[in-house]
């Protein structure tokens, strides 16, 4: 009997990564798991990927088109005629609106770069795609400190259950963009 062709097979796998991962945490991510939740053999796991960090770099590649794609989908951001603050600060209120399951995967596989040095580069991409897109409308470094705003606000959010406060976050986001407009009012908690 030959190998049964299955195309699928290799997506499979990474979405059933991101399913345990999502589940029960990157320590509970093993070849053995990620096999039983795609309902496929031990070893189609091992043959598409050698390592648990081959497979979690599969896995946060394609967490990360969660936000990027939420920010390259819109075209307001790069919009000179936009009010970019409050378009960031839109867009994070979307983004973190609902099911916060899927953003708190993103950073958990996001952050086990930390530990992970595979991980890296691919937390790097996520880094430099959404930068570059923010660079359209202003220079390089206040992009990549719009980028490092918005991830602390949503890692605070994330981490404290507090509510998403988009006016807060327009006028923290303001501050970068327009260095000296004033003090923010923090959100209360």
């Amino acid at each position: 009997m030959g190998r049964r062709y299955d195309p699928e097979r290799r997506q499979r796998i990474i979405d059933a990564a991101i399913r345990v991962v999502g589940a029960k945490g990157i320590a509970g991510l093993s070849h053995r798991s990620v096999a039983a939740e795609a309902d496929v053999p031990l070893g189609s796991t091992t043959y598409h990927f050698k390592t648990l960090d081959d497979l979690l770099v599969a896995a946060l590649r394609q967490a990360n088109e969660g936000f990027a794609g939420l920010v390259a989908g819109r075209e307001s951001p790069t919009d000179p005629r936009a009010d970019l603050p409050a378009e960031l600060a839109a867009l994070l209120g979307e983004w973190l609106a609902g099911d916060r399951t899927g953003v708190e995967l993103e950073y958990e596989l996001y952050l086990a770069a930390l530990r992970r040095p595979a991980l890296r580069p691919v937390a790097a991409e996520w880094t430099e795609e959404v930068g570059a897109h923010l660079a359209r409308r202003t220079d390089p470094g206040t992009a990549r400190a719009l980028l490092a705003l918005m991830d602390g606000i949503c890692l605070q959010v994330l981490l404290t259950g507090t509510a998403y406060d988009e006016g807060w976050a327009r006028q923290v986001l303001g501050r970068v963009v327009r260095p000296g407009a004033g003090a923010a009012t923090p959100p209360a908690t």
